[in-house]
């Protein structure tokens, strides 16, 4: 079995690396990945998999398909896959919880 704990200091310290992507990923479990993300810069482009944002700290505007939102610590942004996206405006302290999971192009609408 893989690891099924870890504390979000784990991404912080690796995040504070020279170098250091600005997603890590801290637990793993079939198509789920789950990690931090705190861009200087979001130039990602569309995921394959459905996506959900936790806003962990500062505040951004983020943008999906065209609609924009303000959003700061506590928001839940959910972006279904495919669709075009990216946080705008971060400050400096801006940083968010990820969640990747289930098919290639997402999941049915229940």
């Amino acid at each position: 079995m893989g690891k099924w704990s870890d504390h979000v200091s784990s991404a912080r310290a690796r995040l504070a690396e020279e170098g250091a992507d600005a997603a890590q990923y801290l637990l793993r479990h079939g198509t789920m990945r789950a990690g931090l993300y705190a861009p200087k810069v979001d130039d990602q482009h569309p995921h394959s998999q459905d996506e959900l944002y936790i806003v962990a700290s500062g505040q951004a505007r983020f943008s999906r398909a065209g609609e924009l939102l303000d959003v700061r610590a506590g928001h839940f942004v959910f972006v279904p896959a495919r669709t075009a996206h990216r946080f705008e405006a971060m400050s400096d302290d801006f940083a968010t919880y990820v969640v990747f999971w289930g098919p290639v192009d997402g999941e049915a609408e229940q």
